[in-house]
């Protein structure tokens, strides 16, 4: 896709630049790109609206992350991510449900979701949901679509099992998980191939039972 070449390109260009003064003077440039960017996530937005109620209405502008870094806790001053991405869910990029990330980076792209860093109170609904039946969680994330898409689901894991629940129960693993996400990887190739898009939707609509599993839990939780 040519619109994607033209993002690849401009953030090859920052990371090799990244300082405020090669930006302003490349401005113009970054807008383009954004520009190109936000259109893509609009179309995404308008496919996925078709697949999930969840997200009707939402606009490119309530998803897509800014490209400017917060860094003043960190000991990289970059001033500026050398990503583009957007979180399409429920509220957009802020919202604390499930939803369908896009990540698009030279050579590091992704197509991602589930649960990532959910509160204490929304990880212990679902941590009690696949308590009180782990098969269902199992068969979700067991299922061949799933595995050839995503292979395992990673996220940070505590070392012993989350208090509140059986240290002996059979599928303890899974409760140790503290954030519970699906990746698929995306090579640059695939990324410029003309029916990218086509493809990025069946790996979303693959994603979509893990996320209404998460989802499910957590409007139990807000009854």
């Amino acid at each position: 896709m040519k619109s994607i070449k033209q993002i690849l390109h401009f953030l090859t260009q920052l990371k090799e630049n990244n300082k405020r003064e090669w930006f302003n003077e490349h401005k113009e440039e970054y807008l383009k790109a954004k520009d190109a960017f936000d259109t893509l996530t609009q179309r995404y937005i308008d496919l996925l609206q078709l697949e999930d109620d969840a997200i009707k209405g939402l606009k490119a502008k309530d998803c897509v992350f800014r490209i400017y870094r917060d860094a003043r806790f960190s000991k990289d001053k970059s001033p500026y991510k050398t990503h583009m991405g957007a979180y399409i869910n429920q509220g957009g990029r802020k919202g604390e449900t499930c939803g369908y990330y896009f990540h698009l980076e030279p050579g590091a792209s992704m197509l991602a979701g589930g649960l990532y860093a959910p509160s204490p109170a929304i990880l212990f609904e679902v941590r009690d949901s696949i308590y009180a039946d782990a098969d269902e969680f199992k068969a979700i994330i067991n299922a061949p679509d799933f595995v050839e898409t995503f292979g395992e689901i990673q996220g940070d894991k505590l070392k012993n099992g989350p208090k509140g629940f059986p240290k002996d129960f059979e599928d303890i693993e899974m409760l140790k998980h503290k954030t519970m996400v699906a990746i698929h990887q995306v090579s640059d190739e695939d990324l410029t191939n003309d029916d990218f898009l086509k493809r990025s939707m069946l790996v979303f609509r693959r994603l979509k039972p893990f996320n209404d599993y998460f989802n499910r839990a957590i409007r139990e939780m807000e009854r």
